[in-house]
């Protein structure tokens, strides 16, 4: 069988992981979302890695179910369907949980299950001339399993919208809506991601996991004494912990911190 995904891992700690059908503009099917679970579970465990670019090969960033796969789960029961929509739900999970910062770079299409994995990222840049779509109410479906990723980039009045509409929008408004966090020139996409992963790299590699549960332990939870204590106790367990004194003592002492390569 031939591979779906590539992954390769740069001197500097970012792996880059590339979406490789293009000859089907990257479409899921069942085998590139098992690779593509499974790129991403070792990926997080390595400590050598520091960040995670998502990339697409060809002409599409991802346009969403595959065809062929989508003709064979239409032939299939309720319960196999089921089994088979939480193997995407463990893949989307898993980007979304990621103990390590990840960049999207979105290229030509990216719909339905593409615009997914562009939300469940941590920062997501597209090219001008870059397509969205939610179009699964087209086909007489629903984009369920991606929503909660897509409803927290968004927001659930938008999201109403393109779900309901299915229509197509471009990079200017996936910016205006916050699915993506810059638009670049199409021949500055690579460039500008390896700038972003720059950036993340200056971080410390257990705060900025830390930082992420944080993000969302505190997202939609109101004010008040017991989020000021879970906050506080936290801000304290990381000050003590063993980068939070290297990071204090290295910027006293006008040096890098350790976990800088550079």
């Amino acid at each position: 069988m031939t591979a779906t995904v590539a992954t390769t891992v740069d001197a500097d700690g970012t792996a880059t992981v590339t979406l490789d059908r293009p000859e089907r503009h990257n479409a899921f099917d069942e085998a590139m979302i098992a690779e593509l679970t499974t790129a991403l579970d070792t990926i997080g465990r390595r400590a050598d890695v520091r960040i995670v670019l998502l990339t697409a090969a060809g002409k599409s960033f991802s346009a969403g179910a595959d065809l062929a796969w989508m003709r064979r789960m239409a032939a299939a029961g309720e319960q196999e369907n089921e089994a088979d929509a939480l193997r995407l739900a463990r893949l989307l999970d898993t980007l979304d949980r990621l103990p390590k910062p990840t960049v999207a770079a979105v290229q030509g299409a990216a719909y339905g299950g593409g615009v997914g994995l562009v939300a469940a990222c941590d920062v997501a840049l597209a090219a001008e001339g870059a397509t969205f779509s939610l179009s699964e109410v087209r086909l007489g479906l629903v984009p369920a399993v991606i929503s909660p990723y897509v409803i927290a980039a968004i927001g659930p009045r938008w999201a109403r919208r393109l779900i309901l509409t299915g229509e197509r929008f471009d990079a200017a408004l996936a910016l205006r809506l916050g699915l993506v966090h810059e638009v670049v020139a199409p021949e500055r996409l690579v460039e500008r991601a390896a700038e972003v992963a720059g950036l993340l790299v200056e971080g410390a590699p257990s705060a900025q996991a830390e930082a992420k549960l944080l993000v969302d332990r505190v997202s939609g939870r109101p004010r008040g004494p017991a989020l000021m204590a879970e906050t506080a106790a936290t801000i304290a367990r990381v000050r003590a912990g063993e980068e939070g004194r290297e990071g204090v003592a290295a910027f006293l002492e006008k040096r890098a911190p350790s976990w800088r390569r550079r």
